[in-house]
């Protein structure tokens, strides 16, 4: 009888590898099947890339606004060779410790492209790289890829290289003059703010009536009056008609306009990749291209589980991580559930910004009775100190019937780190009263963290 394994992993991104990780700890025989990089699109043209671009161009940014702390730069010039040359180790780097992590003894690594044969008393069984392997439990973490509209144009500018993906924009060796974004969102901002910190004319196009999502929309508004200081056009409630061979033509209140331009940036979000062969031999309950999935991660199929963006549930990288635990601890028969509502989401623009649980809009929609503290940053001694004419702020909000913290909202430096501090809040669902015996490190930004509390107390 041929080696039966404990778990199947579909995928080596941080879902995957995550999943891997932990089974292998919990004593699970494990196989995991990768067909590209190990990391992802997190590590290879996603989460990691992008932020080694953005702290060059914070830094660029920084020289150059330095002179209003008594700092004189004669001459800043931005190489950009050398800052793509830097996000290529930093990323060979990560990717080669994710790689070693996975040669632990209960973990058997795949290369080559998974195929599902079906599932019968022994498990599932899956192809790849010309062997067969079966395992009691299967895990599908195939992340997601670039959803693409139908845009007239927009498929002919894709294949000559005028339209980008995130993908093409972290490998391109020169930058353009002109860039049209399509789409407003989280990757579309951060990209923007990269290229509008070196030079480059930026416009975004946003069908929505705001950017970034499901963000605070007085973040939103706070974000775009500091990028358009900075030259960056918005424009909002505008449909992208059809992408020529040098324009991108759009509509806005009733009026087309045609944008000239280099480069096309598309960033219209991603979509769950699900399309693995086999997979509908399962008969797996899909939300379109998503694996539907219950508070374990697992599917209407026992056995079988669905972590990070193929399920189309929350698509960042360490909600992949957190659905990989769980679906482990699942399959090794712990306690655990997946709490969506204290996961933290950032984008990673200069200023940043970060958020947790509900908003004041979300939670009036579900009846939920709020109360509501706006403190900007400028009460941290430590923001005042650092930052020149900053203008980011924080919102917290308690659920007055059950008295404890279920949103946090913040723009400004640090938000990324400071943000961990409210989700613990969220998820202890602690009142303000005990939180606030917590005491925070002086001087530092989190501190209006704890000054918002004592407003709610």
């Amino acid at each position: 009888m041929s080696e039966i394994f404990d778990v199947l992993i579909i995928g080596g991104g941080p879902g995957g590898y995550r999943a891997a990780e932990r089974a292998a700890e919990g004593g699970l025989k494990t196989v995991i099947f990768e067909e590209n990089k190990f990391g992802g699109t997190c590590l290879n043209e996603g989460c990691i890339p992008t932020k080694t671009l953005l702290n060059s161009a914070k830094l660029v940014r920084h020289a150059q606004e330095s002179e209003a702390f008594g700092v004189k730069s004669e001459s800043v010039q931005y190489d950009h060779a050398a800052v793509i040359a830097r996000k290529d180790k930093v990323v060979k780097t990560l990717v080669r410790g994710v790689e070693v992590a996975m040669r632990h003894e209960n973990i058997k690594v795949v290369r080559g492209k998974a195929e599902i044969e079906g599932r019968n008393d022994s498990g599932f069984t899956v192809t790849a790289a010309g062997e067969s392997y079966t395992g009691r439990n299967l895990i599908i973490a195939s992340g997601s890829k670039t959803a693409i509209p139908p845009v007239p144009g927009l498929k002919e500018g894709l294949e000559s290289g005028f339209v980008i993906t995130s993908r093409e924009a972290l490998e391109e060796k020169d930058l353009p003059k002109q860039l049209a974004v399509i789409g407003g969102g989280v990757i579309g901002l951060e990209l923007a703010c990269f290229y509008a910190s070196v030079g480059t004319a930026v416009t975004v196009i946003e069908m929505l009536p705001k950017i970034a999502g499901n963000t605070d929309p007085d973040i939103c508004a706070q974000l775009m009056k500091i990028y358009g200081k900075r030259g960056m056009r918005f424009a909002l409630s505008s449909r992208v008609l059809e992408v020529t061979k040098d324009s991108l033509v759009f509509e806005k209140d009733g009026q087309k306009e045609t944008l000239a331009c280099d480069k096309v940036l598309l960033s219209a979000g991603r979509i769950p990749s699900t399309a693995i062969p086999g997979l509908e031999k399962l008969g797996a309950e899909m939300n379109r291209a998503a694996i539907v999935t219950d508070r374990h991660l697992e599917t209407s199929v026992p056995g079988l589980y669905a972590v990070g963006d193929c399920n189309g549930k929350l698509m960042l990288a360490h909600t992949a991580y957190r659905e990989a635990e769980v679906a482990v601890n699942h399959i090794l028969g712990k306690a655990d559930e997946i709490r969506y509502e204290s996961i933290p989401s950032v984008i990673y623009t200069d200023p940043e910004v970060a958020s947790v649980g509900e908003s004041a809009e979300s939670a009036k929609n579900k009846g939920i009775s709020v109360k509501q503290v706006v403190l900007p940053l400028r009460f941290s001694g430590r923001y005042l100190a650092e930052t020149e004419r900053g203008e980011g702020f924080l919102k917290l909000l308690e659920d007055e019937d059950r008295k404890c913290i279920i949103g946090c909202h913040v723009i400004g430096p640090y938000a990324s780190e400071l943000i961990a501090g409210a989700a613990l809040m969220i998820d202890s669902a602690l009142p303000p009263e005990r939180l606030v015996r917590t005491v925070f490190p002086h001087p530092t930004v989190g501190e209006v963290l704890r000054d918002a509390l004592f407003q709610l107390i």
